[in-house]
């Protein structure tokens, strides 16, 4: 039977989902933001991290240079990291769950459940919108040759139009007498 906590699970994971943040092609959490969630200070996870840095490979955990920590800053507009000496350590996805496994709190164990469940729901919401982006690309093409046989149909029309306007040539008269020519 599950944990009545894991019931509300929707606001907790739709929360996570906007705290994800796609750096270097990777979607990411801050370290904040994920201390947060398993209920520590930044400080101490990142002490964790750094005493069990053998669990962390490149690919789950990297931290920002300090173009990316000011680009994000300035993204955020007003910082409420409180004046951080360092850039932020920031987690993928696994290296978020290996976060909890380092933590051993029960927090940080049952909150893992909903970091696992924001990417989800974050991927599946990418896929839809790649399918999407697709469907539209396809729409796009279909319109943009419609507007090109359209286009040439208006511009016949246009000069249609214009060959009209123009008042019809009178044959001219020759001055003096002028005999009909047998054809």
């Amino acid at each position: 039977m599950p944990k009545k906590t894991l019931a509300v699970s929707a606001p907790l994971v739709e929360h996570l989902t906007h705290s994800i943040l796609v750096l270097r092609g990777q979607r990411v959490l801050l370290d904040s933001d994920l201390a947060a969630l398993y209920g520590v200070e930044t400080k101490r996870l990142n002490e964790q991290v750094r005493r069990n840095r053998d669990r962390f490979p490149p690919d789950f955990i990297f931290e920002l240079s300090q173009d990316e920590y000011a680009n994000l800053k300035s993204q955020i507009a007003t910082s409420s990291w409180g004046g951080r000496r360092k850039p932020p350590l920031v987690f993928t996805e696994h290296g978020a769950i290996m976060a909890a496994t380092v933590l051993n709190s029960p927090r940080a164990v049952e909150m893992s459940v909903y970091v696992v469940r924001a990417f989800v729901q974050l991927r599946e919401m990418l896929a839809g919108n790649k399918e999407l982006a697709k469907r539209l690309d396809e729409l796009e093409r279909r319109v943009e040759a419609k507007l090109q046989t359209h286009d040439q149909a208006i511009a016949g029309l246009i000069q249609t139009i214009r060959e009209l306007m123009k008042p019809p040539q009178t044959k001219k008269r020759p001055i003096g007498f002028v005999t009909p020519k047998d054809d």
